[in-house]
């Protein structure tokens, strides 16, 4: 799951980054309004979380903007205006949840995964493939109903596998899909952490194949072809 962080104060930002990063999720942060629409037309988010006093337009403005555009993310206003008449505007342009500064982190925390449930409801958070099953708002992954340990990078790799089972997938979109803007991985980084999730999955018959030339795929081992 991906989330955008809008906020203009950097130490704010880095600390909020730093935290939802741990459990696994790709989060990406810009500063401003307008880099924050830009960010939203390249790529898709699962969760918003948005400041309101930002430069240039503010965070009322980029809420409205994402509403005219038909997008259903959820999003979390952050702000320091404690006013009625604030958290009401911010309501009625589309915002599911709302925060005052400042905050408990752990709050916050708790507010993202409610918001990401909701916004995944119609859904299942399930995925699975043969003896593989993983709950993606749960953060847990079980193999013959018993349960794996995997660390932050191979979850998220291992998800956007499960999410897209039957196709197809290049090194580049598997690294686009688990870093962040300011991280950045080598291929080579890609290939150990298919080699580790293979050790743990190959022995209950879950297979990750190598195409050679386009990418990985995920299957099962009745489903597996030469």
């Amino acid at each position: 799951m991906r989330i955008l962080i809008v906020e203009d104060d950097e130490l704010l930002a880095s600390g909020l980054t730093r935290a939802l990063a741990i459990p696994g999720y790709a989060v990406d942060h810009v500063s401003n309004g307008e880099k924050a629409l830009l960010a939203l037309d390249a790529e898709h988010y699962d969760l918003l979380v948005l400041d309101i006093g930002l430069p240039g337009i503010d965070g009322f403005g980029v809420l409205r903007r994402v509403r005219e555009r038909r997008q259903t993310l959820p999003a979390l206003i952050l702000t320091a205006r404690d006013a009625v008449s604030d958290r009401v505007r911010g309501l009625d342009l589309g915002a599911d949840d709302y925060m005052t500064k400042p905050f408990a982190l752990g709050e916050l925390e708790a507010r993202v995964r409610a918001l990401l449930r909701r916004g995944h409801h119609a859904q299942s958070a399930q995925l699975s493939c043969g003896a593989l099953l993983m709950d993606t708002l749960a953060h847990r992954a079980w193999l013959n109903h018993k349960a794996i340990n995997l660390t932050a990078r191979e979850w998220g790799v291992l998800e956007y596998l499960l999410m897209r089972q039957g196709q197809v997938l290049s090194k580049d979109k598997i690294m686009q899909a688990v870093c962040n803007w300011d991280e950045e991985i080598s291929s080579n980084a890609v290939e150990v952490y298919m080699s580790r999730l293979r050790t743990k999955l190959d022995p209950a018959g879950v297979h990750i194949r190598t195409v050679r030339g386009y990418g990985y795929l995920l299957d099962e081992a009745d489903n597996a072809r030469p």
